[in-house]
Formats: C-alpha cells, structure tokens, sequence
C-alpha cells in the first residue's frame, strides 16, 4: 500500500552556493540554477563521511508516487557536489556519477534508476519540492561484485610478522599505478566497483585536486589481505614535483613494484624512483603494464630496463600477444597459461583459463617458454650458489625436472638479496595480469623482519622503535601520523617518547588506513603501518619510543657497540634516527591574504600544510615582511594555493614565480671587522679576522666549511664555538649580491678577541657582519638551477622542438629512439623553461610530453648576471 505523500515546506531563498558548486547555467535571479540537483533551501555544511550514512539519513525524504517506490536523493547529491566528487556538467552526467560513487562504497541503499533520456529532457524538475526519479541504463564500462561480496575493513587479517607484506607502488607518471592499486583492491574483495582515474573515482585519489587533474599528488596508503598475507599497500605519486612523497614513503617500505609503461619502457621519473630504491636498499619486482597499448613492446621494455637501471631482469612470465591481440600469459616457471576471454566491454577479470601449456597449443610459443625457462634457471644459478648445487647435482640432465618450488625459492633469495629483479606482464585497465602480480608479492617480496635495520640493534625485542613517516590534518580528529613500527606494540592510549622533539605525547587512538577512510584498531604489531592520532608534536622523519630511559638506553647501547669511543648525544642520535632527506626547493613566490585580518588564518594554514609536506618551505622576507612560498615547482606551488583555498576557505593572492638562485665566490679574502657596544651597564667588545676561500670539487656544498686557525682551536671555549658557527651560517644565508644563499665556500676563522661580558647574540652579529665583507671583496658569481629535460616527440616535430631548445639555451646531450619516437635529452636553465608546456603543446600539436629535474647549479655568464641584477633592481 503506497504510503501518503510527503510535500517539503517552501523557505525563503537562501544565498547562492559557491562558485564552481552549480550545474550549469544559472537563471536571472542567481538563486534558482538551471539544471541544479540541489534546491536552494536544502543547502547544507559538507559532509566528511560520504557514502557511509545509514539508509535512513538518506530516505527520510523519500517519497512514493506513480508505480512503486522512489527515493529522494537530493541530499545526496548536493553532500557529493559540496565535497568536490560531482564536476559541473548537465545533470544526467551528475546523476549518472552519483550512482557511480554510491555504488562504489557499498551502500546498502534502494537501487537508484533513472532514465536518462528523460532526465535529459526534465532536469528543471530537481529544483521542484518533490523528486520522482525513474529507471535507467547505465552504458558506461561499470565492473562491479554482488553487494554481500565486499569484505569489511574489520575483517584484515592481522597474521604473523612473516605473513606481512609493506610495498610501495612506484613509476613514471601515468604509467598505471593508481589503475593497478585499484584492482588489487576489487581482486581483494575490499571495493565493489572499479574505479577509474579518468572518471575520478579511484579509492587512492580522493584529493579534489587529484580527481580533477587525473594524477597522484600525496601517497596513500591502504590495508587489505590476500590469500592469508596481509598486505600494507602505499601508492605514490609520479609526478617529480612530489619526489618527497616517494622517498619518505619508501624509507617504511620493505619492497616495491615498479610499474612501466611497456610501450615506453624506462622514463625519466622511473630513474629517480629506482634511485630512490636504490638508495634504502628496498627489493623490487618489475611490472609491464599497458601490454594492450598500441606499440607496446615486451622485449622493449625488458631491454630498456636492463640498459638503462643497470640491473638484471628475470623474466617470470611471457606475454600471449602484443597490444590489441595481448589476450593473456604464460608463467615461465610452472609453464602454466593464463588466458582472459572477456564476454563483453563490462567482463572484471576475475575468471580466466589457468591450465598446462602444451606444445599442441602453440608450438612456437611452447619453445619461446622453454627458452626461457632454461634462460630462467641459469640466471638463477649463477646468482644463487644453493640452487647452482641443486641444479648441477640432481637435475642436470633435464632442467625440466626442476620443481617449480625450488626455483621460487631461488628467485625469492636473488629478490632480497638485490641482485636481479623478476619481471611481470599485464594491463591493469584491461583486468589482465593483476592476480598473479598479487601471487608473485607475496612470493617474492620480503616480510618485516626479513629486513636488518642498522638502528634495531639497540633495541629489545619488546622494546617500542616506531617512524613517523607522514602527517595529515583532519578538520574533526587534528594531525594524523602515519607511523611504521619496527620493534614492540602500540595501544590507544599509550604515551610514547619522541626522540627527536624530546618530548613525551599520548596518542589518543589508532586507525587502520584505507586512503581516506579509517577504523578504529585496538593495538598494533611489529611491522604494520597505521595512523595516529593525537600527536601534536611529531612529524616526518620523527623517531618514537616507549618513554625516555628506553632512548638512553639505546643511546648507552650504541655508545659500547661503537668501540668505546667517546660520542657525543647527537652523534649518538644521529645512530638512532633514520630521518627523510629533503631536497631544496627551486621555485618561490609571494602569498597575500586578501585582509590583514586573514593573515593568522594564512600562517596557521601553511603551519599545517608545511607538517603535512616537508618540500614546501615558507619564509619571511626580512626587507619587505612579505611571507614566501617556496616549492619543488610550478605544479607543486599551484596545488599548495588551490588547498589553501579549498580546505582552508582563504583566497590568496599569489605574486609571479621566481627562480630560486645561488651565490658563491670566485677568489680568496680576508676581512676585519670589530663590534664594540655598550648596552645597559654591560660593554660588548669583538674583534675577529676571517678568511674564505672556494670550495672546489664536483659535488656541491651546500653549507659552509668552518675551521680554525691552530692558534684559537685550543683556547677557543666551546659556547664561543657555536656563537661563531651560527653567525657564519647565518650570514651565508642571504648573499651580499641578491640575498640568495651562498653555497660552495671555505670559512677559517683567524682570530677571534671577546670581552669578558658579551654576550654570544654580539659575538654571532660580528662574526656575520665580518664575513659578508670578506665575501664582497672576494666576488661574488650568481649561480642558476639547470634542469634535466627529456622530451618524448614524434620525428615530425623532433626539428621544432629541438630549434625551440637552442633558443632557451639548451645544449642536446643525446637523442634516443623509442618505438616510433625520439627521446631529446638536454640541459637547460631553469629561467628559460617558466611557461614551456604551452610552447611544447603548440609546437608538436599536443602529441610531445616532457619532464623536468634539477640536475645541478651552474655558473651565470657575465652577460645574463648583469640583466638579472638589472631587472632584479627595476631597471629593466
């Protein structure tokens, strides 16, 4: 029996939502807009926990009329267009999506049907009291798994140390990472639908900023379980202005897979990523994605990978064609075929054909595979010396007899032990491939403890050691700290020391993170990864403890193991700590409130995103007071202005983009200098001689070199010691030239007289004042950010670009082919390239890509150092 119908009361009109909120275009009045899913008087705050609402928060307005029953789901839609998850469009395509994202998290909701047709035709009638919403197809691809399917977060595994995998997704941008994140999650039973990064509705990319643009910008990081292993999973951006996401998230990180793009093999920012991994020793496994692409190339791929990362690549699996007739694998260790045969557009990938593969099926294959496979196992042998005696003692009449067991377990050693890589295939859009990069993980990649950490040494076993390795700021809970533990347990509740804060805080509770949504865990083990909240202090790179006496003791412990030399407390910390290097950033520009009333609101925002996000840097200029935003680069400053503007409701003005530049000397000087003040009834008398030189060698240093004369060493007290140090680094931060720091010199402090009574802010001010004399009669030489650039073009506009480059002073280093196209590598300044993705998209009509890194700093010729000083000073 239909239920009566329920009509909303009329209310006045209230103010017109934000800009960039509304469907399109809005009527005279600027109230009622044409096409709006949200009625003027429905207008509510944001809602934090989308999709999770209980059915009937969202059917207390539901309504029956006409056949059967509806439901009103305006409210729904206007809490999707007021967090950023619907885009302006005509309101069938914000229908449409809605149902998408609705059913995305699962909600156990009627089924919404629409008819898009009609919806099309009658879109005006949501701004009407009364909604009535029909039956629709929906034709868009929409993988999805019956609602009962989608496990519970509550439901991860929580196995033993040796079952724990904690991997990192690593790549090129675009070459697939988001995309196979996002089916090893439906594969896992962990989402019902497949998201995709051109619709923006990847669990991953939740950022506004990432749904809008397509890419990754913070890393995030989910937890769910396969076959028995829970896995600890981080997706990182590939984009080199968020370089630091990937480091920092790799220093917690026991194993990665890195991801190619197979039709273009090794790309720029792979290098960076490998050299990343390289750098924490962390063992890797290599996956071909996009093997339907058009041009895509298995042998390519390996081929580059083994030219260009300079490691040796074991080929686990072998395609069954190339691009659009790629169908499927074969493993090349149990010789096993692995075959997707779609039924349709809308086919998930969950089934396929697994069976022996026969020589009756496809002789020319099954010699391909058994050449590989021979291939395969002597790689092995000849990096593994057990299985060289297994080989050559019980098998070496017939490799085929080998069991596929133990050459796993061979390869699995060769993996941790980083000396060769095992190499996969598939397409992760396509649904091909995934589950057994899922298989080779947990096979081949290393548990927790299979790890040595230098620093757990000095700890018991019980003993808490855990790195904080991220921050985020949530509105409703404050910071939330990303933290891996090593060594002991954590619980709710529990205070922990900090040891690089030396500080004491209590964390209120832990959550297990699945991007941005949490559950609450009672406790957390050795090896996992999980989210803290209640740290107000702790941040990137920040080492927690138990309490204080467990640092000490470590410290005592460290101290005994060096030998019994006599280390300092920092020298000793520094054994402790494992912090996250951060690369300077070569961008800067000015950022005003709109009032001077705003201007605590703006400190406090960039407070926040500067903890969330090491790489921005944020300064005061001292001449005019203005607060400076300095980033990794164009991308990465546009990204901090539009979250200040979202998260934090402040609209700022941005000041236009400056390079940031270096000083150094060209010869060797002296400089006198003596400060002699009385303040209060006390006098202030310093006299000091310094001389700096340049530092020459490849490599640059960043900080000064200070040293003493053998003279003043011995008589000189330590407080003195670090009074003369700071006012040396302090004055090295602004050059006498621009005011831009002053890298690559060699500081000798000749002489030094004091006054019994100065104090060391006095001695700091002399020492500075003197060293900035001695760097202007040594000559100062302004230094410029060169980049390394690599264009991906075709050879039709490979003469355009390259004549654009010898314009901006560029010098060619090497051209490459790949595939059908070349790759330019070049160096170029930094200066000359503000703008060049307009250009480059003009030039090559919007076929060419590009990417950018700082390679090093050079020196200006006299020519471009006068033009700078000119317009740096107004005169041009």
């Amino acid at each position: 029996m239909a239920a009566a119908t329920r009509r909303l009361p009329s209310a006045p009109l209230a103010p017109p939502l934000p800009k960039g909120l509304l469907l399109p275009p809005s009527a005279p009045d600027g109230n009622a807009p044409h096409g709006s899913l949200v009625p003027p008087w429905e207008r509510t705050a944001p809602c934090s926990s989308l999709g999770l609402r209980p059915v009937s928060a969202w059917q207390k307005r539901g309504e029956t009329g006409g056949k059967g029953r509806s439901v009103c789901y305006r409210p729904v839609v206007q809490r999707l267009l007021c967090a950023g998850l619907l885009w302006q469009g005509t309101a069938v395509e914000a229908a449409a999506r809605m149902w998408r994202i609705m059913r995305k998290f699962s909600v156990n909701a009627p089924k919404l049907s629409l008819k898009l047709t009609s919806l099309c035709s009658q879109h005006a009638c949501f701004r009407k009291p009364k909604v009535t919403v029909l039956s629709v197809k929906n034709s868009e691809r929409n993988y999805s798994s019956p609602p009962g399917d989608v496990k519970s977060l509550r439901s991860v595994i929580n196995p033993h140390i040796s079952r724990i995998r904690n991997i990192g997704i690593m790549a090129h941008i675009d070459a697939g990472k988001t995309t196979t994140t996002e089916r090893m999650l439906y594969y896992s039973g962990y989402i019902r639908t497949l998201g995709d990064v051109d619709d923006g509705d990847t669990v991953t990319d939740f950022m506004v900023q990432e749904r809008e643009r397509g890419i990754t910008i913070q890393s995030a990081a989910v937890t769910f379980d396969w076959k028995d292993y829970r896995i600890n999973l981080i997706d990182t951006p590939g984009h080199v202005d968020f370089t630091v996401e990937v480091e920092r998230c790799l220093r917690v990180l026991d194993g990665a897979v890195a991801v190619f793009d197979a039709s273009a093999g090794v790309e720029a920012q792979t290098l960076t990523v490998w050299r990343q991994a390289d750098k924490h020793q962390i063992p890797r496994i290599c996956f071909l994605n996009k093997m339907d692409k058009s041009r895509a190339s298995f042998t390519y791929a390996v081929e580059s990978i083994k030219q260009k990362l300079k490691t040796k690549p074991l080929l686990l699996q072998l395609p069954i064609g190339e691009a659009r007739t790629f169908r499927g694998l074969v493993d090349v260790v149990t010789k096993e075929q692995m075959i997707w045969k779609p039924t349709s557009d809308l086919d998930d990938g969950k089934l396929f054909e697994q069976k022996p593969l026969l020589e009756s099926d496809d002789p020319n294959l099954f010699q391909e595979v058994q050449d590989a496979r021979n291939t395969l196992i002597e790689q092995v042998a000849d990096l593994d010396d057990e299985f060289a005696e297994l080989i050559l003692g019980e098998y070496s009449e017939n490799f085929d007899l080998i069991p596929p067991d133990k050459l796993q377990s061979a390869i699995r050693r060769v993996t941790l032990a980083q000396k060769a890589v095992p190499v996969l295939c598939g397409s992760a859009l396509k649904n091909k491939g995934v589950q057994p990069l899922l298989d080779a993980i947990t096979m081949y990649l290393p548990a927790p403890h299979e790890r040595s950490y230098e620093f757990l040494q000095w700890y018991k076993d019980d003993d808490l050691c855990a790195l904080a390795f991220k921050v985020l700021h949530d509105k409703c809970r404050g910071p939330l700290v990303f933290i891996r533990i090593y060594s002991g347990s954590l619980k709710p509740q529990s205070a922990v020391y900090n040891i690089n804060k030396s500080c004491t805080e209590r964390m209120s509770r832990l959550l297990l993170p699945f991007a941005d949504q949490q559950i609450e865990i009672p406790s957390l083990m050795p090896g996992n990864i999980a989210l803290a909240v209640g740290l107000k202090q702790s941040a990137t790179g920040d080492t927690l403890v138990s309490s204080k006496p467990s640092a000490v003791a470590a410290a005592r412990q460290a101290g005994r193991s060096a030998g019994g030399e006599q280390r300092s407390t920092g020298d000793i910390e520094r054994l402790l700590l494992a912090g996250v290097e951060v690369p300077e950033p070569v961008f800067f520009c000015t950022i005003e409130p709109p009032s001077m009333a705003k201007q605590q609101d703006l400190d406090n925002a960039l407070s926040c995103l500067q903890r969330e996000d090491p790489s921005l840097k944020v300064k005061i200029d001292p001449d005019t007071g203005q607060t400076i935003l300095c980033g990794m680069g164009e991308l990465h400053i546009e990204i901090i202005h539009d979250r200040i503007k979202r998260e934090y409701g402040i609209e700022t003005y941005l000041g236009p983009l400056q390079i940031a530049y270096r000083e150094t000397i060209l010869n060797a000087a002296q400089a006198t200098d003596v400060l002699d003040k009385v303040v209060g009834d006390k006098r202030h008398c310093v006299t000091t001689e310094l001389e700096v030189r340049p530092v020459s060698g490849e490599g640059t240093v960043t900080k000064p070199i200070i040293r003493y004369a053998e003279s003043i060493i011995e008589v000189l007290p330590k407080e003195l010691q670090e009074a003369v140090e700071n006012g040396i680094t302090n004055s090295c931060l602004q050059g006498p030239l621009l005011g831009f720091p002053v890298q690559d010199i060699d500081v000798t402090v000749q002489s030094l007289t004091v006054h019994p009574d100065t104090s060391d802010t006095m001695i700091s001010a002399c020492i500075s004042r003197c060293l900035q004399k001695a760097l202007k009669k040594a000559g100062v030489q302004i230094l410029e950010p060169l980049m390394s650039l690599e264009i991906t073009v075709s050879e039709d506009h490979l003469s355009a670009a390259l004549a654009d480059l010898a314009q901006r002073r560029g010098s060619i280093q090497e051209i490459q082919s790949r595939q059908d196209n070349k790759v330019v590598i070049a160096a170029v300044p930094l200066a000359e390239m503000m703008g060049y993705s307009t250009v480059l998209r003009s030039l090559t009509s919007g076929s060419a890509t590009f990417t950018l890194e700082l390679a090093s700093y050079q020196a200006l010729n006299s020519q471009e150092q006068n033009a700078l000083l000119q317009r740096r000073m107004g005169l041009v």
